[in-house]
């Protein structure tokens, strides 16, 4: 960056923060950036001209913060990958912990350079006092959303950025994570992340709901609203409370619809809150409640609420016992599947992973095949046991084996003393999935083609250790592709080629509609919600490119919004829309038409239509080339 540009860049942080010009407009307007740049001047002695690369956390402080974290690296994962896919081209989506450590990072492969040379690696510390203002950074400070668009970055080096970060808060109220998105555009205007700025925070509210349910799994949960419509989306109140009938933690909606501090209700009794007795509330009490009931409090606001938890005098459950036969797929949670030949893959799947035959999942990138494998573990016989899932292309070469290996304390600089247990030692007794198994550096491929033959497990710089494990992987690769070009070894191949089950993607399933339906129920949270006849041709009709994923985050956003419990055509993304729109064929007399559909055909049939190869092929984003597709009519 020039330095002509540093110093006029840094003059105008001094002249704001320094309170000598006052504009209605630019950096300055905006309060928390004035009082960010006079904190990064007088609080942290930065200097805005000063080009410093980025402080990296060493490798151990990393995969501890990763691993303090690993509950909402989990919930976020899946978010943070639907937030890209409605994201365009030159996005990068980061989650970072309470210090502003990034420790997962989504971006299109071919733009993941582009934002290391901004400075946003994993392990970079991207705190207001090390970087000054930034997204991240400022977001952790202020405790609230906050867009920074490029001259409004303390340092001159970031000015190149607009990033839009949200707070996620735990269930007691304290700073969990931030969920930041970064450009490196330079067209993009801080009024065009507006609607950025509301897909962040509708996604850290969605992380944050879904640590809290998980938090307090073991404790019965109060759902509320002031409107039955509303109960089981993000902007429900969410009140936990133990076996004696005392709160034990809140969401920060639940203090909004009570009006009343958190410090006021921790250890109070819920009876002392509602208009009802703990045994009245308990009877209420499901583990998968629908529908809503009312509920007043002491002082007579009405509210809607749903208890989950195990209702009073319930049938007591026995677990499946051994030798017993498989669940059926109709029984099962979490999963829908009507389609005949994916319930015929799924009991073949169940019997021979009963038998400790290892399972390879293929399909495109948000088919489902976590919840498939996560499916096939709770209808087996290991269902109580862990299910550990590690996705092998969301963590760095540099961390991935002592993720899966673990480590001994002092094995290395940084270790903790007490070490750590890798994802291995985690699942044993139970079942590891090991999603986008393809992406697996061959060094470690080795060692778990080791463990896989001796049982044992090797932590570094430790001793064996025994483990019982079956092993569920999943790619959207093609393995003996990469077995012929040696990128992944033959050996391991056929040693978790056990079974091959090749999930369809969503476009050529026939339970669209009943997938449809099943999804909306969950995103909807058990409300009804009617889809009008016109919207639900138009979502069968679509293509899904994303596959599941994408339909259940266009759900999961439409329940949010839609009014009064209908979604009509008008409601529907404009993306979706269009796909319903007569598609106008380019002239048959086009020779500039013809040339570039003839070209994308080309570059599909070689690719195998595997549209993140294609996309990066050509040079441009998946959704230039979504949009290229729908322009020609090409479909597979």
């Amino acid at each position: 960056m020039p330095s002509n540009h540093l110093t006029r860049h840094a003059q105008q942080v001094l002249t704001v923060a320094q309170g000598k010009a006052h504009h209605r407009y630019g950096p300055g307007a905006d309060p928390s950036i004035a009082r960010s740049w006079t904190r990064c001047l007088e609080d942290y002695h930065l200097d805005p001209a000063q080009p410093m690369a980025p402080t990296v956390l060493e490798h151990a402080r990393v995969l501890e913060s990763r691993e303090r974290l690993q509950q909402v690296l989990s919930i976020a994962g899946g978010e943070m990958n639907s937030l890209h896919q409605q994201l365009s081209g030159g996005h990068a989506v980061l989650l970072t912990d309470d210090r502003g450590v990034i420790l997962n990072c989504v971006t299109e492969p071919g733009e993941r350079r582009i934002f290391e040379r901004a400075g946003l690696w994993l392990g970079a510390d991207w705190s207001e006092s090390r970087e000054g203002t930034n997204g991240i950074g400022t977001c952790l400070v202020e405790r609230q959303s906050v867009t920074i668009h490029r001259d409004e970055h303390f340092r001159g080096r970031h000015t190149g950025l607009t990033c839009s970060a949200s707070p996620v808060f735990d269930p007691h109220g304290d700073l969990l994570a931030v969920l930041d998105v970064s450009s490196a555009r330079h067209d993009v205007s801080r009024q065009s992340q507006f609607h950025t700025m509301a897909l962040v925070n509708l996604s850290a509210k969605m992380i944050e709901s879904s640590y809290f349910l998980r938090h307090f799994d073991d404790q019965w949960l109060l759902r509320f609203h002031l409107q039955a419509g509303s109960v089981g989306l993000f902007s429900e109140g969410l009140l936990a409370f133990d076996g004696e009938g005392r709160v034990s933690a809140l969401n920060q909606s639940a203090l909004n619809l009570l009006s009343l501090g958190r410090a006021n209700l921790i250890g109070q009794p819920v009876e002392a809150l509602f208009e009802c007795s703990l045994d009245d509330l308990l009877s209420r009490a499901s583990p998968h409640p629908a529908a809503s009931w009312p509920l007043r409090t002491r002082d007579g606001r009405g509210f809607f609420a749903v208890l989950r938890g195990q209702a009073l005098h319930a049938p007591k459950v026995f677990s499946t016992p051994v030798g017993s036969k498989p669940v059926a797929p109709a029984a099962l949670n979490g999963i829908c599947l009507g389609d005949s030949a994916l319930q015929t893959d799924f009991r073949r799947a169940l019997k021979v992973f009963e038998r400790d035959v290892p399972l390879l999942i293929n399909g495109e990138t948000g088919s489902g095949k976590e919840a498939f494998a996560k499916a096939v573990h709770q209808a087996s016989q290991r269902a109580r046991k862990p299910f550990v899932a590690l996705n092998c292309a969301a963590i760095p070469e540099s961390l991935i084996e002592s993720e899966l290996f673990g480590y001994r304390g002092g094995s290395f600089t940084g270790a903790r003393k007490e070490g750590m247990r890798g994802k291995l030692q985690q699942a044993d007794g139970g079942t590891l999935f090991l999603d986008e198994i393809g992406d697996m550096p061959v060094a470690l491929q080795t060692r778990l083609l080791r463990v896989l033959e001796d049982r044992l497990v090797v932590p570094i710089g430790g001793e064996p250790q025994s483990v019982d494990v079956r092993i569920i992987s999943a790619t959207h690769r093609n393995l003996l592709g990469r077995v012929e070009n040696g990128g992944f070894r033959e050996d391991l191949y056929y040693r978790l080629n056990g079974l091959e089950v090749a999930l369809p993607p969503l476009r050529e399933r026939s339970d669209k509609s009943q997938l449809l339906d099943f999804l909306l129920e969950e995103e909807a949270g058990g409300h009804p919600v009617v889809i009008e006849p016109d919207a639900r041709q138009t979502l069968l009709d679509f293509n899904w490119p994303g596959n599941v994923r994408q339909m259940r985050n266009v759900l999961r956003t439409l329940a949010a919004l839609c009014e009064e419990n209908r979604i009509g055509l008008s409601d529907l993304p404009h993306v979706i829309r269009q796909k319903a729109a007569p598609i106008k064929e380019a002239a048959p007399d086009s020779p500039l038409e013809c040339a570039e559909r003839s070209a994308l055909i080309e570059v599909l049939e070689a690719q195998r239509w595997h549209m993140t190869h294609v996309a990066q092929e050509l040079g441009v984003s998946r959704n230039t080339l979504y949009r290229k597709l729908r322009k020609h009519g090409i479909a597979r």
